[in-house]
């Protein structure tokens, strides 16, 4: 028999009854019967019940164990009594009669329990992360990770990709976020950089000739932490094809997102037709280029019924170039109970409040009421009800200003309306495609221009667009994928001629000299015959997210960093000894 186990503590049943078998396992819990003990014994693939009596010759040694020792037990599989079968184990029918057992190793007093599912202090849970995955929950959440990312692998194959791996260390870029810089040894004073993205590298491999390449790749970038966002380090599924429009893109990878949904989580529906929504619609009418469309409640542009009106705020609002007033329909929120609890969301949110109209029965058909309903009148609100086609026990709640500036929380008012009203189907995905994204945003602080998006992106009417249009105007063939309010896929055909790499950076603010400083290397590829290509990124962490059912990234990346980037179980980030920063020709300023 092998040393630690004939069997794993998953695999024993009825058909093994009266065998005599090993198992080795980690005590997830003891309890006594009446001067029986009874112990789960889990290991990675399940559970046994196993148990020992008085006439046991390991009864004394099996009274001693704690839970998370780890142990080996020699027994023998008996039948479990009908009304004492566990259906909800695939070992539910047997137990295991220890007849000799061995300690293996000892554990401490467990700063986290292991058993349940309690919530912890996450500080907690990061430090002794090696106990933490020993809960079932996150267990099951890394193995569902290791088994997307396989039929990943093996769809891109099915799908004729070649999988290629691109370097880990290489020159800095500005893509959009900060590096992480590494010291070089051999060039004092230089420094590599972890790559943000496998970008120029999976450019390149398309001008070298292959066709359809990808990678499960790492991606490195110094950023401020959010819940579906890691502040370090994350993993993306990279790929890039030659000869493509952006319809040849969203053809490859629907399928391939469709299909990983459907495998691990079938009996939660995927929408069939993933609508395309531009940029700029998506900002109208979810107040995000990230939709949940899982919520049906769209927001509508409603300044003309408050231009010239008695409500003051708004009608002199409006007389301000680039302002405009938002309605968010909330149908069956027609109550002042409601209307109330929404004005204490907005306040929250930082605001005075926000105004509303909810209609009910009068005494002569249909009534709006709210204080905005009074400054307005009836002819201006019966025009708003029906644009927004709403109805008796519906309401409205409404935004002004310049939309950069409210967006954000109209976006998390209709979330809060949606889910607070039961307008939001919570058991779906719902995917969309934003498209014509615009390539360049000016900054409302200094003016300036610089890329909205992917600078690598090509401008839609090429070069005739950078010269005879304004800039804010010029949209990309740039695209993402929104499901349930995350970007799940961002992506762009490329801009594969210099002589439009050159002008689309102009246009940002750069010369020629730092195109050439910065990029180099790929426009330098660019004139030797580079294929018109495109490609897109899909973030593995958030898809597992998803697919698991969490709200928070760090549940399925195995070893994350807190919210302050800080590997609390290792002790990462850590000082440089004298030496080390001596050999890379370093030295700390103390910031104060």
């Amino acid at each position: 028999m092998h040393l630690y186990r004939s069997h794993t503590c998953n695999e024993l049943n009825a058909s093994n009854v009266g065998e005599s078998i090993r198992l080795s396992g980690w005590v997830h819990r003891v309890r006594d019967h009446g001067g029986i003990l009874f112990i789960d014994l889990r290991d990675h693939y399940g559970m046994t019940q196993i148990l020992a009596d008085p006439d046991s010759p390991a009864f004394k040694l099996v009274e001693t164990l704690r839970a998370e020792w780890v142990v080996c037990v020699d027994g023998k599989v008996m039948a479990r009594e009908t009304s004492l079968i566990n259906t909800k184990l695939p070992s539910g029918e047997i137990e295991v009669f220890i007849e000799k057992i061995e300690v293996l190793s000892t554990s401490e007093d467990l700063p986290l329990p292991i058993f349940g599912d309690l919530d912890y202090p996450e500080e907690t849970r990061l430090k002794y992360r090696f106990l933490d995955l020993r809960r079932e929950k996150l267990h099951q959440n890394m193995m569902l990770r290791s088994k997307v990312i396989n039929s990943i692998r093996s769809r891109m194959n099915s799908s004729g990709f070649d999988e290629f791996q691109t370097p880990i260390i290489t020159a800095s870029s500005p893509e959009g976020a900060r590096d992480f810089l590494v010291p070089s040894r051999l060039h004092p004073g230089k420094f590599y950089a972890l790559p943000q993205a496998p970008q120029q590298f999976k450019q390149l491999i398309m001008v070298a000739g292959f066709d359809k390449y990808f990678q499960i790749a790492p991606c490195f970038r110094d950023e401020d932490p959010r819940a579906d966002r890691s502040p370090t380090d994350f993993y993306q599924l990279d790929m890039e094809m030659s000869f493509v429009e952006q319809e040849d893109i969203f053809n490859t990878i629907e399928p391939i997102i469709k299909g990983i949904m459907q495998e691990f989580r079938p009996e939660k529906p995927t929408n069939n037709v993933w609508p395309r929504i531009s940029y700029k619609d998506a900002l109208l009418w979810y107040g995000s280029d990230k939709p949940d469309l899982r919520n049906p409640i769209k927001m509508q542009i409603v300044s003309e019924h408050f231009r010239g009106s008695g409500f003051k705020i708004f009608a002199n609002l409006l007389e301000n170039e680039g302002t405009e007033v938002r309605a968010i329909p909330a149908p069956t929120g027609g109550s002042r109970k409601f209307c109330d609890r929404m004005n204490h969301f907005a306040q929250k949110e930082g605001l005075p409040g926000m105004g509303y109209i909810f209609w009910r029965a009068g005494e002569d058909g249909l009534e709006a009421a709210g204080p905005l309903a009074k400054n307005i009148g009836s002819e201006r609100t019966e025009e708003i009800r029906k644009q927004l086609d709403l109805d008796e026990g519906d309401a409205a709640f409404f935004l002004g200003g310049r939309p950069a500036q409210f967006e954000a929380v109209a976006a998390r008012a209709r979330n809060e309306i949606g889910n607070t009203l039961g307008l939001t189907n919570n058991n779906s995905f719902e995917f969309c495609w934003i498209v014509d994204f615009p390539m360049y945003e000016k900054s409302e602080e200094s003016g300036e221009l610089d890329f909205s998006h992917n600078p690598f992106s090509m401008p839609q009417g090429g070069l005739n667009a950078l010269e005879s249009q304004e800039a804010t105007e010029i949209l990309g063939y740039q695209y993402d994928l929104a499901c349930n309010g995350y970007e799940l896929i961002s992506g762009a055909i490329r801009n594969h001629k210099p002589e439009i790499m050159y002008k689309a950076f102009e246009i940002a603010g750069y010369s020629k000299s730092e195109v050439d400083g910065q990029f180099g290397g790929m426009i330098n590829a660019f004139t030797y015959g580079a294929p018109p290509h495109g490609g897109c990124a899909t973030g593995i962490d958030r898809l597992v997210m998803l697919l698991a059912d969490e709200t928070s990234i760090r549940e399925v990346i195995m070893f994350p960093m807190n919210q302050r980037a800080e590997d609390l179980m290792l002790g990462g980030p850590s000082e440089a000894s004298n030496e080390q920063l001596r050999e890379l020709g370093l030295r700390i300023i103390d910031p104060s």
